[in-house]
């Protein structure tokens, strides 16, 4: 799975979490989730300015072993998440019904 695909299906997997699960918004949020080891999958902009924002977050996630994977922008990621506004980056804690794309995600990851 390309890193397009990979962006697309977490985007996917936001939207129907935040319908049927629960997500978590914002870089202080998803560092937190991290660290607490609750996030199932996290998805971060790659177009945030400065990057020091949120370079931490795949250092971490990989830490704890959580996928972390890179979206193309702030507003996809905010729209995925239902927000007005652009976010740089979103964990899914509860599933709910994304369980499936998530474990396909998280396959892909691993290979």
């Amino acid at each position: 799975m390309d890193e397009n695909e990979m962006s697309n299906l977490s985007l996917e997997a936001i939207e129907l979490a935040r319908q049927t699960g629960k997500i978590k918004k914002g870089c202080n949020e998803i560092t937190k989730a991290l660290e607490r080891g609750t996030a199932k999958l996290v998805a971060y902009a790659g177009d945030v300015s400065p990057a020091e924002i949120i370079m931490h977050i795949p250092v971490l996630a990989k830490e704890k072993g959580i996928v972390a994977v890179k979206v193309p922008s702030k507003s996809d990621l905010g729209a995925a998440a239902g927000l007005p506004v652009a976010t740089v980056a979103v964990a899914i804690i509860k599933e709910g019904e994304a369980k499936d794309k998530i474990k396909t995600i998280v396959d892909a990851a691993s290979n």
